[in-house]
């Protein structure tokens, strides 16, 4: 039974797609159909004259010549070619036909094609056109109720016409509603691919977005330290060369640390595609207690750095305090970098209730550019940071000298806060 169901499914799908390719195939072969199965056997045993049946049933027909039969059985199925084209027009012509043959009293096969006709406005046509057509439908039926023999009722008739009528009507509408619902089963299930993909998209541009903000933070910083320690150390060659010497070894560690760094990101996002199943050794996420070692990496190149705290800080999660740990990073790596070696810097950290703040305050110069004037990756990085836990950040210079980014968060992060 299986087998027999998917071999119909196919053919059923095969020929759906004819359909879509050569419209006037299925229509054409509809017509034909119906000729073969209901106008040809009219024909063939020469109209109702001749016909099978009781006597007085033949009798209450009028014959009618050849010319004519075929007039109307014309009128009444090449219509058809149309019933879903235009439903309504093709279903006024056939009851029109219709109602003139029966006006007549003769009876023909092909009459079948009203009930096809009205089949396919109920499939293909516009709802209210229905009305219309009940209408029309009810006065032809009550029109052939009343020219049937007398071996019938007159309600007899009208009833087994009524309900051969309402039958068709009813697997029109029971057809449509059923292609309705498929159509919106494939619309929903098209719709919810595009939106799986628009998600990945978004996924993966997040975490480009989130791998950027990292390795800016990472290289910026170490970039900025490693070049200030080049440029003393190439000062201090000539005045105290084993000062060089020193300067030259914390570039070497600067460079390693960030390279070390680097290698931790790179690792967590390459997939292990190697099929080894093993796992890249990894370190964790930079903490508060990371902190005191960064302002000293600052201090080598040359900021006058003060730092302290305020509350519990070591409670707060990870990934709140890797958090405060790149505003940080990034506050000092801009003091380093446009105020300057010498420059003393107050870097505060404190824990208020619920609320956590970050001052970092530089005694630069006020006039500046860059990327705080700019809008550059540092500053919107930090921005996104502070806003996965509800926070924000306020940059700009200080009345009397220096410049000074705060940082406001709340300690319970919103959702997707990593």
């Amino acid at each position: 039974m299986g087998p027999l169901i998917a071999r119909f499914s196919r053919g059923g799908q095969r020929l759906r797609q004819a359909n879509l390719v050569h419209p006037w195939v299925l229509d054409s072969a509809v017509v034909l159909l119906a000729f073969l199965m209901f106008c040809l056997p009219d024909l063939m045993h020469g109209g109702a004259e001749d016909s099978d049946g009781p006597r007085r049933f033949r009798l209450a027909f009028t014959p009618l010549p050849l010319a004519a039969t075929l007039l109307l059985q014309a009128g009444l199925v090449l219509p058809l070619l149309w019933r879903r084209r235009r439903p309504m027009v093709a279903f006024v012509a056939i009851a029109a036909v219709f109602v003139l043959q029966w006006s007549l009293g003769a009876a023909l096969r092909a009459d079948i094609a009203l009930f096809i006709a009205l089949y396919s406005l109920a499939l293909h046509g516009r709802l209210r056109q229905l009305a219309w057509a009940c209408g029309i439908m009810a006065v032809a039926m009550v029109l052939v109720a009343v020219r049937v023999p007398a071996v019938v009722s007159v309600w007899d008739a009208l009833f087994f016409l009524l309900s051969t009528a309402t039958a068709a009507l009813a697997l029109g509408l029971m057809v449509r509603t059923r292609r309705a619902q498929l159509a919106g089963l494939r619309e929903r299930a098209a719709r919810l691919e595009i939106e799986r993909d628009q998600r990945s998209r978004l996924a993966g541009a997040t975490e480009r977005a989130r791998v950027a903000r990292e390795m800016h933070d990472i290289v910026g910083h170490n970039l900025a330290v490693m070049i200030t320690l080049a440029d003393a150390g190439a000062y201090a060659t000539d005045v105290a060369p084993e000062r060089g010497k020193e300067t030259l070894q914390l570039i070497g560690d600067t460079g390693r640390a960030a390279l070390g760094e680097l290698r931790r990101v790179l690792c967590v996002l390459r997939e292990a595609s190697d099929g080894a199943g093993t796992m890249p050794e990894l370190s964790p996420q930079p903490a508060f207690t990371d902190i005191e070692a960064l302002c000293e990496g600052v201090r080598t190149a040359g900021l006058d750095v003060v730092y302290r705290t305020t509350g519990n800080v070591d409670a707060l999660d990870r990934g709140l305090q890797l958090t405060v740990y790149r505003i940080v990073q990034e506050g000092l790596t801009n003091a380093l970098r446009h105020a300057g070696a010498g420059t003393r810097v107050k870097l505060t950290v404190g824990v208020e209730g619920t609320r956590v703040f970050v001052r970092v305050r530089d005694h630069g110069p006020v006039c500046r550019s860059g990327p705080w004037i700019e809008e550059g990756h540092g500053l919107v990085g930090m921005r996104e940071r502070a806003a996965l836990y509800g926070g924000d950040i306020i940059a700009g210079p200080v009345a009397g000298g220096g410049w000074m980014v705060k940082a406001n968060l709340d300690s319970t992060p919103e959702a997707g806060a990593w």
